[in-house]
């Protein structure tokens, strides 16, 4: 049993946690879309009420220096567990380093398969060294142990980033690999491009959201049918001059030697999909490993031995095999809540529904207790975000104030994605919209926070709609591109976030700490309002109850 505080906040209604994504703190430079947007509610409880800055990205939130920015997975990571874990990139970056991955049963099954067979080695995953679902040093690591190994062929299947990394960024990228596979290419190893496309295009779908993307890109890779080119580095210049493309939205393409694809998937092959973040590579992993698989017609299901960087999915073991083991994320908030019988709800739309959920819980699929936990998926829409740049927050805001007028639930937490997937696009004008969207709901979920007589801690998991614009270092202004117009930025940023404590009723009972705080000190701040003192195992929390 859990120790209760010996004088609690005695909080009559939900304690509600509003995660707006991608809503960072930022200077209001003209880059900054949250500034730009009408906001007043936001700006008014920002005004008003405690706040405290919190770290989102780097060491903060398990990744391996402060120039990685943070993402969504490791912001519910440690939102949900209270603490920090070494995350994706770090785990593989060590694993390499040390050889362990080399030297484990993933990459031995997978490199015995290609030797035995005579078979070809294929690589496919997002290609850039944006740190965030993968980055394209373990993809050369890999090649190089490849042919250390014995594996004479080798094909990758590049997703192309502009996303994480600069929007139109992909022949930096591609111009210096094909450099590294031309030298590491001899006549015992034969090692190239196969195929590519955006990430936004094929391949890397999410939550179930658009299968018809996994669907394209298994065409692309597995049966080589796509539009054809001499090289990736054509194909990205020819769609670019033909479409005005960024690179997240290249349509998909097959490198061919005359008429023949370089690199389709067949019997006996083996396959790595190279990420280490888990959202965007379950789907293809279904689709190589699942023998019932119905989400669309395969054509052809060949027969390969397949595995993730990562096990992406802990409880569903997706994949089977994997080259590192992921961290052991135990005693989250979710399960201490659980434990303790106390009420919980979890909402979002289908884009952020896995993070207040699996990565929320730990990567663990499924509930900890079915009777006190409730979790709701407000499916998203299937269109290009900058679209329909409301998203649907005014349904994750009917919801909530549904579910708090009932009065079951002590806990409550919620994911407005808007700021992190309109950001994402790159359209300043979609993002300003979004942003003022999301202030309207704010407005009517506030009201109903007070109305039941709740308090809510508002903060994000990182910055994204702050920074429209690449910044220069130097001057602090938007970077201008030669034809007078800005350059956008559609990654994360290194921004703090904020976290704002809306509380019209019991602020008395505690005091907001001054200080050097993180997304894992969310966790033991929720459960000191909830009336527990926090697991020793947790970091600190942000407030000292009276």
């Amino acid at each position: 049993m859990a120790t209760k505080l010996q004088n609690p906040p005695k909080i009559k209604g939900p304690v509600v946690t509003l995660v707006l994504d991608g809503v960072g703190i930022a200077p209001d430079n003209g880059a900054n879309a949250i500034k730009l947007a009408r906001t007043p509610v936001l700006d008014r409880i920002m005004e008003k009420y405690p706040m405290v800055a919190l770290k989102a990205h780097g060491v903060a939130v398990g990744l391996p220096s402060d120039d990685d920015m943070g993402n969504s997975e490791v912001g519910h990571n440690a939102l949900g567990a209270g603490q920090v874990f070494a995350q994706g990139a770090k785990l593989v970056t060590q694993s390499i380093e040390t050889k362990k991955l080399f030297g484990g049963k993933g990459w031995s099954e997978i490199s015995s398969n290609c030797r035995e067979n005579n078979s070809v080695l294929h690589f496919i995953g997002l290609f850039s060294d944006g740190n965030v679902h993968s980055n394209i040093s373990h993809l050369k690591a890999l090649i190089e142990g490849a042919k250390e190994d014995g594996v004479k062929k080798v094909r990758v299947h590049i997703l192309l980033d502009g996303r994480d990394v600069g929007e139109t960024s992909a022949l930096d990228y591609v111009d210096p690999f094909e450099e590294f596979l031309a030298a590491i290419s001899d006549n015992t190893f034969d090692a190239k491009i196969a195929s590519g496309g955006g990430r936004m295009n094929i391949t890397m779908d999410r939550y179930e959201a658009n299968w018809e993307m996994v669907k394209r890109g298994w065409d692309i890779h597995v049966l080589g049918e796509g539009r054809a080119f001499k090289s990736a580095k054509e194909a990205i210049e020819t769609y670019r001059s033909e479409l005005g493309c960024i690179d997240q939205d290249l349509p998909g393409f097959v490198i061919t030697d005359g008429n023949t694809p370089l690199g389709t998937v067949n019997d006996g092959d083996s396959v790595v999909f190279f990420n280490f973040r888990g959202d965007r590579a379950i789907e293809i992993s279904k689709a190589f490993e699942d023998t019932d698989f119905d989400k669309f017609d395969r054509v052809r299901f060949p027969k390969v031995c397949y595995a993730g960087m990562l096990e992406y999915d802990g409880d569903l073991h997706i994949p089977s095999r994997y080259l590192v083991a992921p961290p052991e994320i135990t005693g989250t908030m979710g399960e201490f809540l659980a434990n303790e019988k106390i009420t919980q709800l979890a909402v979002s739309e289908t884009q952020k529904y896995g993070h207040v959920t699996y990565f929320w819980n730990g990567n663990k699929s499924g509930k900890y207790d079915e009777a006190t936990e409730t979790y709701i998926e407000i499916p998203s829409d299937v269109v290009p975000f900058e679209q329909r740049p409301w998203m649907k927050c005014a349904e994750i805001t009917d919801e909530l104030i549904k579910r708090i007028e009932e009065g079951k639930y002590r806990y409550i937490r919620a994911n407005f994605p808007n700021g992190d997937m309109v950001g994402h696009t790159g359209n300043m004008e979609a993002t300003i919209v979004s942003m003022e969207a999301l202030d309207l709901c704010l407005d009517r979920l506030l009201k109903a926070i007070d109305k039941a007589e709740g308090m809510a801690i508002i903060t994000a998991d990182h910055g994204n709609a702050d920074e429209m614009y690449e910044i220069n270092k130097k001057t602090g202004t938007p970077k201008e591109n030669k034809d007078g117009s800005f350059k956008a930025k559609t990654s994360h940023t290194l921004n703090p976030v904020p976290c704002i404590f809306y509380d019209n009723f019991y602020s008395d009972s505690y005091t907001v700490k001054q200080g050097s705080f993180g997304l894992s000190n969310v966790a033991a701040t929720v459960v000191n309002l909830l009336g527990y003192e926090k697991p020793e195992i947790w970091d600190e929390s942000i407030i000292e109850v009276k």
